[in-house]
């Protein structure tokens, strides 16, 4: 199995939103891949989240190089 990746994912949802609006799926193909779509929004925004995090610390931690020693 290939790593994830964030780019490559948003890809794979655009392709199943298309999918899903080309109205061709039937009903149950239709429900499978919203879920999959579902599944692979909430990697992207945990991996977002993650990158949040880690941003405001290295952001916490030049703001406290940036004060003075007394």
């Amino acid at each position: 199995m290939s790593e994830w990746n964030y780019e490559t994912t948003v890809q794979e949802i655009e392709t199943i939103i298309q999918q899903i609006e080309s109205g061709y799926l039937p009903l149950e193909g239709i429900f499978e891949q919203f879920e999959e779509a579902v599944q692979q929004l909430k990697k992207c925004e945990n991996f977002l989240s993650q990158g949040q995090e880690r941003m405001t610390l290295l952001i916490e931690t030049l703001e406290d190089e940036d004060l003075p020693l007394d």
